[in-house]
């Protein structure tokens, strides 16, 4: 029996809860999305060697020549400013102003022969990072009908326990531009909006942080919440259920939601005042630090995936095409050398990274050659991703490029095979099928391959 046929076989207890939840926002086609994710609570029969995944996105196109493939003996006009340091991995330097993650870099994998053939634009790239297809255009925001990311696929193939959230992004919904749409590669798309990502768009850092979405309505407390959870127990029971039994054969998704209003494990996890000052200075008192921090705390709360977009638009941050190297000096690098090292190190010691992946992805990398603007633009030829975790080699390069890093010498890699890699990890089958509102079947990432060598 298919999803939508299924779903439209809902009993009267049913639809009564669901309008019993609708006060408190809970919606009937969240309900349905519940009982689809318990039917494809196994996939393919795969067995999962990650049981989260944390994805850092550098959005705007990361400099790969001047983070971590470096090229030193090439022309000034090349090589750029920065100086290469010796990491704990044997023979692999990475830039100078990243100390700390090259204390860590024996627990990653880093893939230095990314290229894809999508457009330059930052959405076409986002995209195809993110979902492993190719659009095909020139920018465009998010659309219904695109193919859905990790998190979104995972909240229906993976779902999560009762009280946690199962796909979250954060801290922002980045746009193309400062004025531009909503970037696509973060949405469900042909999923339907039940599968989007909880949002967290307030700031982790800020003295008073809290989730605005994730509290009760004002004006209704918790005892009344109480009431209501009786309320449908009172249901049950006039409908022919043992009341001892009404919490147990409650709908799970409905279950989830009361959990996450009344109870305190999602609730806590987003109490950053929790963390000692010392981890939270460690990770960086910024917006990105502090959400990756979140990020790892949620990620022991049972969210299966996190996303961290980096920018609050496509231009803000990473798309350094003018004072490149002022930029990377003085903010990006960093930052994100504290979030990146203090994720991978935390979840070292808490014994989480074996089961956990960190992707460290961008749209693309930058011109091997600086512009006159002291900048770098959009190239997408070549770039570097970094994996760690998750069933990945541990202190592991894979693939190379020349001289110039303007291409890859050996063992490209696309975007695509990316994805489809961390969805092996996850437990889901990239040709999986995945239907639409319509019932059309859709392939999750048809055009790709798994890279066997990136696992352990």
């Amino acid at each position: 029996m298919n999803d939508s046929m299924s779903e439209r076989r809902l009993s009267r207890r049913e639809l009564l809860r669901a309008g019993g939840l609708g006060t408190i926002g809970i919606s009937l086609p969240q309900l349905l999305s519940s009982r689809a994710s318990r039917a494809q609570s196994v996939v393919d029969g795969l067995t999962p060697k990650a049981d989260a995944c944390i994805i850092i996105f550098l959005n705007g196109g990361p400099s790969h020549l001047d983070m971590w493939d470096m090229k030193p003996s090439g022309p000034i006009e090349i090589r750029g400013e920065f100086d290469p340091i010796a990491t704990s991995l044997d023979g692999v330097n990475v830039c100078e102003h990243l100390p700390l993650l090259a204390r860590q870099m024996h627990h990653v994998t880093l893939v230095r022969s990314m290229n894809h053939s999508v457009n330059n634009s930052h959405a076409a790239a986002v995209y195809a990072a993110l979902t492993g297809h190719d659009r095909g255009e020139q920018g465009g925001g998010a659309k219904p009908n695109d193919h859905p990311s990790p998190g979104a696929v995972l909240a229906k193939l993976r779902p999560t326990p009762s009280g946690s959230l199962p796909y979250i992004t954060l801290p922002y919904k980045t746009k193309e531009g400062a004025a531009g749409p909503l970037q696509p590669g973060f949405l469900a798309g042909f999923m339907g909006a039940t599968y989007d990502p909880f949002w967290v768009l307030d700031d982790p850092n800020a003295p008073q942080f809290h989730v605005r979405n994730l509290a009760l309505p004002a004006g209704l407390a918790q005892e009344r919440m109480n009431a209501r959870r009786g309320l449908l127990s009172s249901l049950d029971r006039g409908l022919g259920v043992d009341a001892d039994q009404t919490l147990a054969s409650m709908d799970d998704f409905q279950r989830q939601a009361f959990d996450l209003l009344t109870s305190n494990q999602a609730q806590r996890a987003f109490k950053l005042t929790e963390e000692p000052d010392v981890v939270r200075d460690r990770y960086g008192r910024n917006i990105y630090g502090q959400s990756v921090l979140l990020a790892r705390r949620l990620i022991e709360a049972k969210t299966r995936v996190v996303t961290m977009s980096w920018a609050p638009h496509a231009n803000a941050t990473w798309d350094t095409h003018g004072q490149n190297f002022n930029a990377l000096k003085t903010t990006l690098l960093p930052q994100f050398d504290a979030a990146c090292s203090s994720l991978i190190e935390d979840l070292a010691q808490r014994g989480l990274l074996e089961r956990t992946l960190v992707a460290v992805l961008g749209d693309f990398g930058r011109t091997p050659k600086i512009n006159n603007n002291a900048g770098r633009d959009h190239w997408n030829s070549c770039y570097s991703i970094l994996l760690a975790g998750g069933g990945f080699k541990s202190g592991f390069v894979y693939g190379a490029s020349d001289r110039s890093g303007a291409t890859p010498t050996h063992s490209p890699v696309s975007p695509g095979d990316i994805v489809a890699t961390i969805y092996r990890q996850l437990g889901v089958d990239h040709h999986h099928m995945l239907y639409d509102t319509l019932n059309r079947p859709h392939t999750v990432v048809p055009e790709a391959r798994i890279i066997h060598d990136l696992i352990a």
